[in-house]
């Protein structure tokens, strides 16, 4: 059944939620998808119920997930906090708030609502307590008591990066329309995953459009504020799982049926398109807001809706940890034109060899091409070591292949953003340049929150300068690199031997007797990336013993699974020169007991990838 005009169906069923004086609210989620929507202006899609939405309720132009993958950011959403704040930032890891915080749901609930989750939580954090009613695939409202408000999510997958690779599919959008980006290669697979692409969000947009007649058949609609937003971007090889505008930009839309549009608040305009900048961290905030709640102090987010409305951001956050088996460090700043990243970790590229990610054809056919030495710069540059920051114009350079941070004219835009993300890193106190084992271990039974604000456990800023001083390339540094290898903080170490292999052989060469010294180190995170330097930098008579270091390490038994996913990332950096080591390897155990389950699977997956690679 096709829904309804909003105008038509927006007065079905006021008496109930008036009276009870709180709203309905529906959120629409769906995954892997950016705004590649009709109403935001892209012609070569097809989705009629979404844009029909979109011009009834208000779009929001600048709305950013936190992270670009599905589990960080959803801890995000479910949290109003940025998970390098709680810890929670790497991919399927799994952290606790502090006593006391709460989901945003547990406020609804309290407050009255029937809140229900149909039904993908994936959250990085600890359910403090009940957070549903209901969680399930059977979950919805129409479960609640009678004319009880409700909070309803449902999610769909039907964009998920899983689905736009499935085959046999027969295609309904043309490949040989598809706008390649300018930092794909333009090939048949990238064309056909692009088309199914935009087959799949034809497909979801029929699928929002069904839950949309059926509020509106059950004579909810008039009562029922509604959203629709997508968990990151497109589920396309850099733009999933990258921290650019082309991995962050969501669409996002909000309708707010007649009856309740006081409530919402002058910021919302009917049919309009709103430039404020909206981050995941300010959802939960702004469904309390609808409902009359607070946000409450310890969320980060600012609500942008509803009686608690608070004054817009004047940049986003973005954020990159650990992706599945590897790991990494991103940050990202936005301000509405220009985007600007910090790479931390500078030894490897973006395109680290994610098993998931590689079952696309698109990231086979790219990798095969940059190998074959037939991509351009920009094509190119996914599958490089990264440069310490980057700064793109969107209005230039939608899709960021332009790096401008050398340039002189952009200079200030450059410094304005830098600090920016200096400034945020240290007022969420972001524990993410802890290793994240160390992230664990000095929160102890504390949750990582609690453990960033003692100075005794996090000294956040001598780690953080020696990190910043790491993530660069210049030779002048290598002094106080080599002098923070005898800091007494780990982290502080850790960073200092990470800053001295990214700079390659001849700071290797000059540090060689202090690394030596690191393989040691009370820290397994520190002796992996001294290991790492001297296997792939050092002298022919420093690999044996950098082997024998990281083997130890990679014992996901006896060392951990953390820091065995750190030393088998560094085995194979070493690439050839480990494959002497190729029946140890294989033999390692893999399961760590204390490890929460998904990430205890990532050992087992690299050393599945080593035994592929490895001659």
């Amino acid at each position: 059944m096709r829904l309804l005009s909003v105008a038509a169906w927006a007065w079905v069923g006021v008496i109930t939620a008036q009276a009870a004086g709180l709203p309905n609210i529906l959120w629409i989620t769906s995954e892997d998808n950016g705004p590649q929507l009709g109403c935001y202006g892209d012609d070569f899609a097809t989705t009629p119920r979404l844009d029909e939405l979109g011009r009834q309720g208000m779009i929001y132009r600048y709305a950013w997930s936190t992270a670009p993958v599905c589990a960080p950011a959803r801890t995000a959403l479910i949290s109003g906090m940025y998970p390098s704040s709680t810890g929670s930032e790497h991919m399927r890891s799994l952290t606790r708030l502090p006593e006391g915080m709460r989901m945003y749901p547990q406020f609804l609930r309290e407050a009255g609502y029937y809140c229900s989750n149909n039904s993908k939580e994936d959250f990085n954090l600890e359910k403090p307590g009940q957070v549903w009613d209901e969680s399930s695939p059977r979950a919805h409202y129409r479960n609640r008591a009678p004319g009880q408000p409700f909070f309803a999510i449902f999610n769909f997958t039907t964009t998920h990066e899983s689905q736009i690779r499935r085959r046999p599919h027969v295609a309904v959008h043309d490949p040989a329309r598809v706008r390649v980006p300018a930092y794909h290669p333009d090939r048949p697979e990238v064309r056909q995953d692009w088309a199914q692409y935009y087959d799949k969000m034809t497909e979801m947009d029929a699928q929002a459009g069904g839950v949309l007649d059926e509020l509106a058949a059950a004579g909810l609609a008039a009562d029922t504020i509604v959203f629709y937003y997508g968990d990151h971007g497109p589920g396309m090889p850099r733009d999933k799982r990258c921290p650019y505008n082309s991995g962050l930009h969501v669409p996002l839309m909000v309708y707010v049926p007649p009856a309740w549009q006081k409530l919402a608040g002058p910021g919302y305009v009917p049919g309009g398109v709103s430039d404020r900048l909206v981050s995941f961290v300010d959802l939960g905030p702004t469904v309390l807001s609808l409902a009359g709640i607070p946000t409450p102090v310890w969320m980060q987010g600012r609500a942008f809706l509803g009686p608690h409305t608070a004054p817009a951001p004047e940049v986003l956050h973005g954020l990159r940890g650990r992706m599945d088996e590897r790991i990494d460090l991103v940050r990202t700043v936005f301000d509405g034109r220009y985007v600007y990243v910090r790479n931390y970790y500078l030894h490897r590229p973006l395109g680290q060899h994610v098993n998931y990610m590689f079952q696309t054809p698109t990231t086979r056919v790219w990798k095969e091409l940059f190998d074959a030495g037939e991509l351009t710069p920009a094509q190119s540059a996914f599958w490089l070591l990264k440069e310490p920051e980057e700064l793109y114009d969107l209005q230039s350079d939608p899709d960021e292949v332009v790096n401008l941070a050398g340039s002189g004219p952009h200079r200030a835009v450059l410094e304005r953003l830098r600090a920016a993300n200096q400034s945020h890193l240290q007022a969420i106190r972001d524990v993410g340049f802890l290793p994240e084992g160390e992230i664990h271990a000095r929160s102890g039974p504390d949750a990582p929150y609690t453990m960033a604000r003692d100075p005794r456990r996090y000294p956040m800023e001598s780690i953080l300068a020696m990190a910043e001083l790491a993530a660069g390339r210049d030779a002048a540094a290598l002094p106080r690199l080599v002098e923070g290898l005898s800091a007494s903080d780990s982290a502080v170490r850790y960073w200092a031997a990470l800053g001295i292999l990214t700079r390659g052989m001849t700071a290797v060469a000059a540090a060689r007797e202090p690394l030596r010294q690191a393989l040691h180190d009370p820290s397994l995170f520190v002796r992996a990336v001294a290991a790492e330097a001297l296997g792939r930098f050092g002298d022919p008579d420093d690999l044996e013993p950098a082997l024998d270091t990281l083997l130890a390490c990679a014992d996901a038994q006896a060392s951990g699974a953390y820091a065995a996913t750190a030393a088998l990332n560094a085995l194979d950096a070493l690439g050839d020169k480990a494959a002497r080591r190729k029946a140890a390897i294989l033999a390692l155990p893999t399961k760590d007991p204390r490890a929460p389950q998904r990430a205890a699977e990532y050992p087992a997956r690299l050393i599945q990838t080593l035994s592929e690679r490895l001659p």
